[in-house]
């Protein structure tokens, strides 16, 4: 929480949060240094300043019903097949859903995200083979087999769009602003100027990814935790009104984002061990909210934990995360309403987890459940 807390010691702005960026595909790499969560005070301050109206109660409020209505819709699509992986029928869906009707996305354009999506969430895999496990990346051009090339074009075409359609969007909401995230995104000054494109691209990266990719896991990870702790998911049946404190649970005990990294920009000491200037401090926010030190019975999930909210799965100081209740909201919309219309839900097989070191990236979670009708 100190190295969270404490910018002018432990640098997001000096060498980004990210262990490597220069790996990635070179438009993505140079995008995820030029945004909002790789920046220090008081540019980090000008630019989540332009984002908070979108995420204050009074505007929450009236996206809540509309959260509601999409829970029910994807659940009533489910409903009488007694069998499907949660991913594709839930956790892709609703954080996009959710995401869009903030950005103001045209309802067209809105199955783009979910290519974009997938593809983010495989940027590890991309940088692990282009590089060819560790090699250079000309002399591993040529070993290259023809399904990882296709996967690698693939990869690099849809970030390409995904890119170009955000500047585009972007650099049209300039000229005609709407009462959405993305017009702010879009007027957002700092020191009085509109962000020069490749702040635009920083901006939208953060907020298609992150706006999403937690929220999306925490679904789907919940899931394995009611299935391996059925006494608690009988709990939230008899008092649904446990959920805010359960959500607050399954979020502690899933940490979605693996962990962040600051730069020292002295000399310091932290828990006894020296830390030169210059050096790197990774924070590992599973372990955090692990610690016996703060949770009794750390692996044991307990929907009724009186400090469940003390977990730092949002992180802490600064750069907490701005859409932490866009993302409390959509969990309690669908586990409330999930486990009322299908009680016995659970999971049913081995899920699929993407190779990724920064998110934990479910690819797959199968469940089974009684149908309706």
């Amino acid at each position: 929480m100190r190295v969270n807390a404490d910018y002018e010691t432990f640098s997001s702005q000096r060498g980004g949060i990210l262990m490597s960026h220069q790996r990635s595909e070179m438009q993505l790499a140079r995008a995820s240094l030029d945004t909002m969560i790789n920046m220090d005070a008081p540019l980090h301050m000008q630019l989540r300043r332009e984002h908070m109206p979108y995420f204050t109660p009074a505007y929450l409020r009236g996206l809540t019903d509309r959260v509601e209505g999409e829970v029910t819709r994807l659940l009533d699509a489910m409903a009488k097949q007694g069998r499907v992986d949660l991913v594709q029928a839930v956790s892709a869906h609703l954080p996009l859903f959710t995401l869009c009707e903030i950005l103001g996305v045209p309802v067209e354009d809105r199955p783009k995200f979910l290519t974009w999506m997938h593809f983010l969430e495989l940027a590890n895999s991309f940088a692990a083979e282009r590089s060819g496990g560790g090699g250079g990346l000309e002399s591993a051009a040529a070993e290259v087999p023809p399904e990882m090339k296709a996967f690698l074009d693939a990869f690099t075409a849809s970030i390409q769009e995904m890119f170009d359609y955000g500047r585009h969007m972007l650099h049209k909401r300039r000229l005609d602003p709407q009462a959405d995230l993305m017009s702010a995104i879009a007027m957002a000054q700092v020191d009085g100027d509109l962000l020069a494109d490749e702040y635009l691209d920083g901006s939208w990266l953060l907020i298609v990814f992150a706006g999403n990719d937690t929220t999306r896991n925490t679904i789907s990870g919940a899931m394995q935790l009611l299935s391996q702790f059925p006494e608690e998911k009988a709990k939230l049946i008899a008092k649904p009104e446990l959920m805010p404190n359960a959500v607050n649970e399954f979020i502690r005990m899933i940490s979605p984002v693996i962990y962040m990294r600051r730069t020292a920009t002295r000399d310091v000491e932290v828990a006894g061990q020296q830390i030169a200037e210059g050096e790197k401090v990774i924070m590992y926010y599973g372990s955090a909210n692990r610690d016996a030190a703060v949770f009794a019975d750390p692996d044991r999930l307990d929907v009724t934990r009186a400090n469940a909210d003390k977990h730092i799965a949002f992180g802490y100081g600064p750069h907490t995360c701005i859409g932490k209740r866009v993302a409390q909201l959509q969990l309690e919309a669908v586990y409330r309403q999930m486990l009322a219309r299908f009680p016995d839900i659970h999971q049913s097989g081995p899920m699929d987890v993407a190779p990724n070191n920064f998110v934990y990236a479910i690819r797959s979670m199968p469940v089974e459940f009684t149908p309706e009708g």
